[in-house]
């Protein structure tokens, strides 16, 4: 409430939301929904706000993604998903690049179109089950053995919050595979500048007329506001306390959940 009065709300054309934290919790059991995040969604669109939803999901197709998502009353089409699989296979054939795949099983239709022969990179997404010692070592042999090693990471994120508890996420695979080879990975997705201009060009709105929220401090919010973008951290999915004393990234806000940040929005229209 004491942000009610925020500057942060005004002259706003459209909204980027993270989804997994923000919208629902994702889960074993396909996951729950955030309280008041759909009908959040649903007056966003009514206002006639843009609407943007701008993800690190990679266990799954968009197609897949959007088909849980709507099952879980969210009105949400594929084209107002970015994520970064897609993003991946456009820049694995500006450069003619062939990827060894260490991701989730219900992703791999995403690179059905990609040369996938005689392997010249590796691309990480959040494998999750796929994370054995087995794949990771053949991912790392490959690597170890290129002149110029490739490693390209679909996110960065360090963990994210199910339903029964913390889920290490695919940058601590990441981090083991630089260290080992002796690699900087290149990372498609949030906070990658590339990502979150993709997504605003998609929202068709610029950075100073759009506001993020996310519940990741550092690749939500930090990666947006290094776009020019005002970014909200809402305190669900895996905020913790510890972030509001975070020493580089302070959001432009603190909202309690998605449907509060709307409220906010809403009134300042």
């Amino acid at each position: 409430a004491a942000m009610a009065g925020g500057g942060w709300a005004r002259a706003v054309r459209g909204l980027l939301l993270d989804v997994s934290g923000v919208l629902y919790d994702s889960g074993a059991d396909g996951g729950v929904p955030i309280g008041g995040s759909a009908e959040a969604v649903r007056r966003i669109k009514a206002s006639g706000l843009k609407l943007q939803l701008c993800t690190n999901e990679t266990q799954a197709t968009r197609e897949n993604f959007v088909r849980k998502l709507r099952a879980m009353g969210f009105d949400i089409s594929v084209a107002e998903v970015t994520a970064p699989a897609p993003a991946a296979c456009r820049l694995l054939k500006e450069r003619g690049l062939r990827p060894h795949l260490l991701v989730h099983d219900d992703l791999v239709p995403e690179f059905a179109e990609i040369d996938k022969t005689n392997p010249n990179c590796v691309v990480l997404g959040d494998a999750a089950e796929n994370f054995t010692y087995a794949n990771l070592n053949e991912a790392f042999r490959l690597l170890i053995g290129m002149d110029k090693p490739v490693l390209i990471s679909l996110g960065k994120g360090r963990y994210y919050k199910e339903t029964d508890g913390l889920k290490l996420d695919v940058g601590a695979y990441m981090k083991a595979l630089e260290y080992a080879c002796d690699v900087q990975a290149e990372v498609v997705g949030k906070p990658a500048k590339r990502f979150f201009e993709s997504a605003l060009a998609e929202l068709g709105v610029p950075p100073e007329q759009a506001i993020m929220i996310g519940d990741d401090i550092v690749n939500d919010v930090g990666g947006a506001q290094q776009c020019g973008m005002r970014a909200l951290q809402v305190r669900t999915g895996k905020y913790r306390p510890s972030d509001e004393n975070h020493p580089e990234v302070k959001p432009d806000a603190y909202v309690n959940n998605l449907a509060e940040a709307v409220d906010i929005i809403l009134q300042h229209l």
